[in-house]
């Protein structure tokens, strides 16, 4: 039973709501009254509406440039999309999505009057011995880091509140870099840009905890009083003079080098030609000092060769000597053994026939009944 009334419950009710809409009447046929269409139709419009409404809700642009942040607010996570395009996001307050521009912006310090966050007016500085410069026009090129959009928007706010870090800082610490300088050496472009560099270093260490970068900072030339000026102009044209001077030191450098090149490239030709000839006449000496020696070795060969012949035929002819004396002496001693066995008559006849035509004064005396000797003494007239 309670099955049943429950079915007809059901009944009644989309038979209620097919005839507000328009539709089938008890017995199935179209309904035909006007007033049920038109508000049929509206409905149907209405909820064509709200669906694309909750659709669009339901998606957000990142164009390219742009950062977003994504937070549920239920769970209080927090999300960075940084790819440009569609995000989805939940309808009815689940979640909330902030867009940043991330683009480069440029922070100018120009005029005589604050405009906006990005313009304000131009750049003065003490220079460290007391004078004053300006920059008539100051240019700071930056940009938030798109993967720290959070700490951007807890730091400087929603939409651009981040700009308001620009003014207090950059006033400040260029001022304080460029203020380290005299007016001698800040109108040195060398000194100029190390001082830049000095302020964009310390700028970014300042600005990055808010997720903010300092890419550049375009300065022109610093400018000072008339008279100063004045000055500076006179410097830069003795300046001008100098690097004249230097550029022809560099070309007098330049042709000095070439030329002791050239003097030496002639004295190492000289040196090679006399080279050449010294070591061809060493050549010539050393060959003719070969061939004397070689002459030196056979008037050598052949002296010694003539010399040992003749020392062979000396040795041979003293031999020779030796034994014609030997032969003599023998003789001789034949002889004078002859003469010791003949008597003294024969001796005296043999001394005689050698003394023959000299006149001897003779005194015959003997001690010896056989005399071996005969002794022979001249009596001085």
């Amino acid at each position: 039973m309670a099955k049943r009334r429950k079915n007809k419950s059901s009944d009644d009710l989309m038979g209620f709501v097919q005839g507000l809409l328009g539709g089938k009447s008890e017995d199935g046929g179209p309904e035909g009254n006007p007033v049920s269409r038109v508000f049929g139709a509206i409905w149907y419009g209405g909820a064509a509406i709200a669906v694309l409404g909750t659709m669009l809700a339901s998606f957000t642009s990142i164009e390219p440039g742009q950062v977003a942040v994504r937070v549920n607010n239920v769970t209080g996570g927090e999300t960075v999309i940084t790819q440009p395009g569609w995000i989805v996001k939940v309808p009815f307050g689940i979640h909330s999505v902030y867009v940043l521009d991330a683009s480069p912006k440029n922070f100018t310090m120009k005029g005589l009057k604050n405009v906006d966050a990005l313009n304000v007016r131009e750049l003065t500085v003490r220079a460290s011995d007391g004078s004053n410069f300006h920059f008539s026009d100051t240019t700071i090129i930056f940009q938030i880091k798109g993967d720290e959009a959070v700490g951007v928007m807890t730091d400087g706010g929603l939409d651009k509140g981040f700009l308001a870090w620009m003014r207090p800082y950059a006033r400040a610490i260029l001022r304080d870099e460029f203020g380290r300088e005299s007016t001698i050496s800040v109108s040195n472009p060398a000194k100029f840009g190390e001082a830049t560099m000095r302020a964009k270093t310390r700028l970014n260490e300042l600005l990055s905890p808010h997720g903010i970068q300092v890419s550049q900072i375009v300065t022109p030339r610093p400018q000072f009083t008339e008279q100063y000026e004045k000055l500076i102009e006179e410097r830069n044209a003795l300046g001008n003079q100098l690097e004249v001077i230097k550029s022809d030191l560099a070309a007098a450098k330049t042709r000095r080098e070439r030329q002791l090149a050239e003097v030496n490239r002639d004295q190492n030709r000289q040196i090679q030609e006399k080279r050449a000839e010294l070591e061809s006449a060493l050549a010539t000496a050393t060959a003719e000092q070969a061939n004397i020696t070689r002459q030196v070795d056979t008037y050598k060969i052949g002296k010694v060769g003539q010399g040992q012949a003749a020392r062979s035929a000396s040795q041979r002819k003293s031999e020779e000597l030796k034994g014609q004396l030997d032969a003599e002496y023998r003789s001789r001693k034949a002889q004078i053994d002859a003469f010791r066995t003949q008597p003294v008559e024969r001796v005296m006849e043999k001394l005689g026939d050698s003394l023959k035509g000299v006149t001897i004064d003779i005194q015959p005396w003997a001690d010896d009944a056989s005399p071996s000797r005969v002794k022979l003494q001249n009596i001085a007239e």
